[in-house]
């Protein structure tokens, strides 16, 4: 089953989807992630979209991107320049990691500060009590 998700953010925002169950025993995995501005052709904007299954404390680490961090999921990277025709210029990675709790996105234009629109579809995936475990426990491991 997909579970599609979308929204829109505000320069340095923030939002948490919540995922968690009790017993943590239905896994998701991200399939799609996309992102386009409020106002395609209109601004100059150069957004840095991130999913992560902790959110930053530090909101200057919402621009960035260290794929060395372990509680990073994906990354979207979408600039745009008026004065260019077709300039914009899209990047997205994401892990094919499975996970069972509580994620958050987060936004930074490093352009002018506008804000961004996202989709993400996320593949819900049903874990027995050893996986549902594990996932629990690496995310307690990067909490600490």
């Amino acid at each position: 089953m997909i579970k599609s998700y979308r929204g829109r953010l505000v320069h340095l925002g923030n939002e948490k989807i919540r995922l968690g169950t009790p017993q943590g025993k239905i896994g998701y995995k991200i399939t799609k992630l996309e992102i386009i501005n409020v106002q395609p052709g209109a601004l100059d904007y150069e957004h840095v979209v991130q999913v992560w299954k902790i959110l930053p404390s530090d909101t200057s680490t919402y621009d960035d991107v260290k794929f060395d961090d372990s509680s990073m999921l994906a990354v979207a990277y979408l600039k745009g320049d008026t004065a260019e025709l077709n300039a914009d210029s899209t990047t997205i990675i994401f892990d094919n990691e499975v996970f069972n709790q509580d994620i958050f996105i987060t936004h930074s234009d490093l352009k002018d500060g506008v804000q961004c629109n996202y989709y993400m579809e996320l593949e819900q995936i049903k874990l027995n009590e050893t996986e549902a475990l594990v996932a629990i426990v690496k995310n307690l491991r990067i909490e600490q």
